[in-house]
């Protein structure tokens, strides 16, 4: 149950305790609000004060004192002082008791009489079968009524109990006191409160309460007749003052305001209602918060990410320029995270269109909706939110007038969205996906889960997988580089997605294939044939530092050969398993290497559709269409792809520590990579310091590269 909401039964506690309490002092039963009109009267007035005032003294020392035997020697000063007072003025038992202030002479009564109060003869037991439902009703309302003082009480300990082992406690002694001729009940609320604010947390309380009660039931006397009613009356209102300040004006220090309010809707309908009652419309009006407040928060962040794909320096140079220049970006990479349901949708939208810079019209939003697969669903007539404030988005309007365009490729992380329904997709990502085909943008996303995928597909907000395949190699080709299109196109990973608009980009503005640029680090260099002057290796070295080493630096990467070996995988084959010791670190020269997730993320192979389950195919929305597949079969998730020029395995390889990743040859060719061992980086250290020195800077740009494209740190 929600904190707030158990706040709420907690003042109702606390509101029945002090009403009981003062109940007590006057002698007169108090069950609604009403009866307060009681103290309308003097002379019950006049019985309750000394119990309202008793309370709160308890209550202030209980709050401030530092001394533990406080609390208890004030309890035993309180009714000696009663019994002082009666003996200084001359007043009988006889004339406080006509008087009200303590109980009523009654008979004794026997232990051997609690027999009598059993007698099978008065029982109608064709009457059993009739209350057979009410009895069923009654232990899951009890069952329910004791979880919930559980709950309570662990709360206001601010320590965890067992709820399992808390109940059984209940049962069993609901079974004693029942073969002993006793009431049921649950929780004894109050007396567990009272005993925790004394400040005396001994197990041995419990035993003392047993046997005073063994005597008060084996003795003759009623307590109630000797004891003073306003002190009996002031232990209750005592842990009514205690719960209500503690629930209705602590608290609000500590929750939000909505939190309060639903605490305080919880106790008024605690008291309109009932208990069950109440607590389910506390429960039902933070479920409505709760949708409430995800709506008005922003899912979505602008996050600075890059490819890990090793360009030529014209082509870093021209990704620097146009692609993820400061002012005007050509790439743009957006984080989305948590669930994005119907509530959070349209907020979701008007968000990812601000930061990207599209104004939408009503008559615009309402023609793509027509323009959808679903042409009557409940979000067919999105409305268009209005600008927030002109203030608020000046700057920004002035911005995108400034720079005269938007980005060209918008790149949406799904890796941390771990829900989305129908309506989201729809009114959405559907209608994100033809805005931006509007206005020549291209839409990706990359990280999906099964279930967000499948959604995705099924809405027909992506394509297919054979008709994805085939819009991917369309645009990766010269006839149709500005593919026309209106839906999102995934991608396994983040950077699988960067890199591909990283290729259509620099084909924009360099005029180039893709595949022409990248041919030089996908072919073997050192062949005679392309005449390039370098090994492929030492081409990595210097796109990947470029600007770092001068000429003179660059004539001692030619010396790299010495120190690394080269070892050629297949498809499939594992480079190095999770939990192994770290011997090298690896920098793939031919091929691609992936990095499945956890066995914990390997996915799904159903999912739960209303139509029934549903088979997962094969995910395609990797570019080069590879999975991984562990040793029981089961299809896993990569965590991210190493082409060619990237490096891995450094990390715990620097570190010293046992390999926290596996990593797995997919190029159907295979991949060769170079392995640099840590007898090979010794060797190098020994006989050629500076070339040992760039290999660290090597591996520092990795690092700061990876450090780059986390979010984590944000």
């Amino acid at each position: 149950l929600p904190m707030p909401v158990i706040g709420g039964y907690l003042a109702f506690i606390g509101y029945f305790c002090l009403e009981a309490g003062v109940a007590l002092c006057i002698g007169k039963s108090m069950t609604t609000l009403s009866d307060w009109r009681y103290l309308l009267e003097p002379h019950s007035l006049l019985l309750a004060t000394p119990g309202l005032l008793s309370a709160g003294l308890l209550t202030i020392i209980s709050r401030k004192a530092t001394n533990d035997a406080l609390l208890p020697l004030t309890m035993v000063l309180i009714p000696a002082t009663f019994y002082a007072v009666l003996f200084v003025s001359g007043i009988s038992m006889g004339e406080a008791r006509d008087n009200g202030w303590v109980g009523e002479v009654s008979p004794p009564v026997p232990v051997r009489d609690l027999l009598h109060l059993v007698d099978f003869n008065l029982v109608h037991w064709n009457l059993v079968g009739s209350c057979i439902g009410t009895w069923v009703g009654m232990v899951f309302v009890v069952s329910f009524a004791s979880c919930l003082d559980v709950a309570a009480i662990s709360m206001d300990m601010g320590e965890a109990l067992d709820t399992n082992k808390e109940m059984v406690t209940v049962g069993v002694s609901n079974l004693m006191s029942g073969l002993l001729f006793g009431f049921t009940g649950s929780y004894i609320f109050s007396q567990t409160i009272f005993t925790y604010r004394t400040g005396c947390h001994s197990r041995y309380i419990g035993v003392f309460i047993m046997a005073a009660y063994l005597a008060v039931c084996v003795s003759t006397i009623n307590i109630l007749q000797i004891a003073p009613l306003f002190f009996l009356g002031a232990t209750l209102i005592f842990i009514g003052y205690d719960l209500l300040w503690e629930w209705l004006i602590d608290i609000r220090a500590k929750i939000f305001f909505m939190e309060y309010c639903i605490l305080l809707v919880t106790f008024v309908a605690i008291q309109i209602v009932g208990m069950d009652f109440g607590i389910v419309i506390g429960v039902i009006v933070a479920l409505i918060e709760h949708v409430a407040s995800t709506t008005r928060v922003s899912s979505m962040g602008r996050v600075m990410k890059r490819s890990r794909a090793v360009w030529s320096n014209d082509d870093w140079v021209a990704l620097q320029t146009y692609g993820y220049n400061v002012n005007d970006p050509k790439i743009v990479t957006l984080e989305v995270k948590g669930p994005i349901f119907f509530g959070s949708s349209q907020k979701l939208l008007t968000d990812i269109t601000d930061e990207i810079g599209l104004s939408i019209s009503e008559e615009e939003l309402k023609r793509i909706a027509f323009a959808s697969p679903h042409h009557s669903t409940p979000h067919s007539s999105l409305r268009a939110r209005r600008a927030k404030s002109p203030k608020e988005t000046k700057k920004k309007t002035k911005l995108l007038s400034k720079q005269g365009c938007r980005p060209q490729f918008v790149v949406l992380d799904f890796s941390q969205m771990h829900n989305l329904d129908a309506s989201a997709a729809t009114s959405c990502f559907l209608q994100l996906a033809k805005m931006c085909e509007k206005r020549g943008i291209l839409l990706c996303a990359a990280g999906a889960i099964p279930r967000v995928e499948w959604m995705l597909r099924s809405h027909n907000v992506t394509y297919g997988y054979d008709e994805e395949i085939q819009i991917k190699n369309d645009m990766l080709s010269s006839k149709n580089s500005n593919l026309k299109h209106g839906k999102v196109i995934l991608f396994l990973t983040i950077f699988e997605a960067l890199e591909f608009s990283e290729r259509l980009l620099i084909e924009r503005v360099t005029t180039k294939m893709p595949y022409e640029r990248i041919s030089c680090l996908q072919r073997g260099l050192s062949s005679t044939s392309t005449g390039f002057p370098h090994h492929q290796l030492t081409y990595i070295f210097l796109n990947v530092l470029r600007g770092d080493l001068n000429e003179e630096e660059k004539g001692v990467v030619d010396g790299i050969q010495s120190y690394y070996e080269e070892a050629e995988y297949q498809r499939g084959q594992t480079i190095f398993e999770k939990n192994t010791h770290p011997d090298a670190f690896y920098i793939v020269v031919k091929g691609e290497v992936a990095v499945p997730r956890d066995r914990i993320g390997s996915l799904p192979s159903m999912i739960r559709s209303g139509a029934g389950a549903v088979k997962i195919p094969q995910s395609l929305s990797s570019l080069n269409l590879l999975e991984i597949i562990g040793d029981d079969g089961e299809h896993k998730s990569v965590e991210s792809f190493h082409k060619v020029g990237g490096i891995f395995g450094y990390c715990d390889f620097l570190l010293e520590r046992y390999r926290s990743f596996d990593a797995v040859a997919t190029s159907s060719s295979g991949a060769m990579v170079a392995v640099f061992t840590r007898a090979n980086l010794n060797k190098m250290k020994r006989e050629n310091a500076p070339l040992y020195v760039i290999v660290q800077q090597l591996l520092l740009r990795a690092s700061l590269s990876d450090l780059a494209n986390c979010t984590c740190h944000n």
